[in-house]
């Protein structure tokens, strides 16, 4: 069954059959030949792998994701960003950085965050000494802090099959994402050092403060909302989606008015899409896990592990290496649905907290946005900005260093993550 289930598996994901079709069809296959379990089975397990209300936020962050971007609030933010960053050396690389983290906690998408503050800040780098490899190259970086800054989509994916708390995990983002945020600013600084970049010159009086701040203050409530709303236990998750959503359509539409109703079907278009592929993997992965538990292979590869070493830290920097490497392949979501089920025992039986494994799962598969030759976020930065993508690859090794051992730091240092739940969890 096993050999059944893996071997097809691999084949339909060479022949180019979509994700989510060859995990079902791999373990429709593996339950036909090696089984005398019913095919009614596989409509029951798809039907219960989606039939979770905490799924529901999926759509509604990644609709409120595009109606902001449609909408012009990652201007506002570039905006804001700017006025306090522009101004030092790096400082436009730095303001794309730090206006994605503004982003993420918004959208909960790397390649959405990518995209939004890609196309407004690659041109404006190029036009002030940024070559366009690194330019692309950062954009393309900065993007990863959307899947790990609340709120995450790729979170509440996890969160659902592991069964944990899905604000738990929001809130022990917020650090990592930090981490990584900061750590890429510094590469953009020695970047702009080493390459003499100009300084752009930001007029800056208590006018244009007020002004700004302003003009910023709608997009920048919109995280506090979100985040305050579900840890003040005003609203769960799933209802800050909706909240989002309306928010966002509120102040695109009527407020910043760059949101109109004629360019509401593709928003509406690209939403659905986005979240019929991701419930398709989440139904079909409840098969596979089906097959997975039937077959026992949790618990084969549980023993085979811990008969190999018991040891916490050498199973955490295996469990990395694994997740890096799948990461060259698969996109995150089909990855977590794939190795949760697998891989949450191993850990979880050596001591590791499944919020600790969540957030390792996160923040390693945010790192293989930005790796060929699946990285999403590369093909974004690329299609935005015109580098070619060889180029690009050299240009993100510094970002990809840095954030290798940002991984490092919260593998092995839990306070990063989990200052702000102690007590919770």
């Amino acid at each position: 069954m096993t050999l059944m289930l893996f071997a097809s598996f691999t084949v339909f994901m060479l022949i180019g059959v979509p994700i989510g079709i060859s995990i079902g069809s791999a373990a429709i296959l593996a339950i036909y030949f090696n089984t005398n379990v019913p095919l009614i089975v596989v409509s029951q397990t798809m039907f219960n792998g989606i039939n979770n209300f905490p799924l529901m936020a999926i759509p509604f962050f990644i609709l409120a994701g595009n109606l902001m971007s449609a909408g012009g609030l990652s201007k506002k933010l570039i905006n804001f960003a700017n006025l306090f960053i522009a101004r030092y050396t790096g400082g436009l690389a730095n303001v794309a950085i730090g206006a994605s983290m503004m982003f993420g906690s918004i959208s909960g998408s790397a390649p959405a965050t990518t995209a939004a503050i890609g196309g407004v800040m690659v041109k404006e780098m190029e036009k002030n000494g940024y070559d366009k490899p690194f330019t692309a190259a950062t954009v393309a970086a900065a993007g990863t802090v959307g899947m790990v800054i609340p709120p995450s989509i790729p979170m509440v994916t996890y969160c659902v099959l592991a069964g944990t708390s899905v604000s738990t995990l929001f809130l022990m983002g917020i650090g990592p994402g930090i981490l990584m945020g900061l750590s890429m600013m510094l590469v953009a600084y020695m970047h702009a050092k080493k390459h003499n970049v100009p300084k752009i010159n930001v007029q800056l009086s208590v006018g244009i403060l007020l002004r700004t701040i302003t003009d910023s203050i709608l997009a920048l409530i919109m995280p506090v909302m979100i985040l305050g709303g579900i840890y003040g236990g005003i609203f769960t998750p799933t209802e800050a989606g909706a909240v989002a959503v309306v928010y966002g359509f509120i102040v695109g539409t009527f407020i910043y008015r760059d949101l109109n109703f004629s360019n509401l079907p593709n928003v509406f278009l690209d939403s659905a899409i986005a979240t019929a592929v991701i419930m398709m993997i989440m139904a079909t992965v409840a098969t596979f896990s089906f097959v997975l538990t039937r077959a026992q292979i949790p618990h084969m590869i549980a023993t085979a592990i811990i008969n190999f070493t018991s040891n916490k830290y050498v199973i955490l920097f295996l469990f990395n290496i694994i997740l890096l490497v799948v990461g060259l392949f698969l996109q995150a979501s089909p990855a977590i649905a794939l190795l949760t089920p697998m891989l949450l025992p191993v850990m979880t039986s050596v001591g590791i907290s499944p919020y600790m494994v969540g957030i390792i799962f996160i923040v390693n598969l945010s790192i293989g946005q930005i790796t060929p030759p699946v990285g999403q976020n590369l093909f974004v930065a690329c299609n935005i900005s015109g580098a070619p993508f060889e180029g690009i690859l050299k240009a993100i090794i510094p970002y990809l260093i840095a954030l290798l051992i940002c991984l490092l730091l919260i593998t092995y240092i839990e306070p990063i993550s989990m200052f702000l739940v102690r007590g919770r969890v």
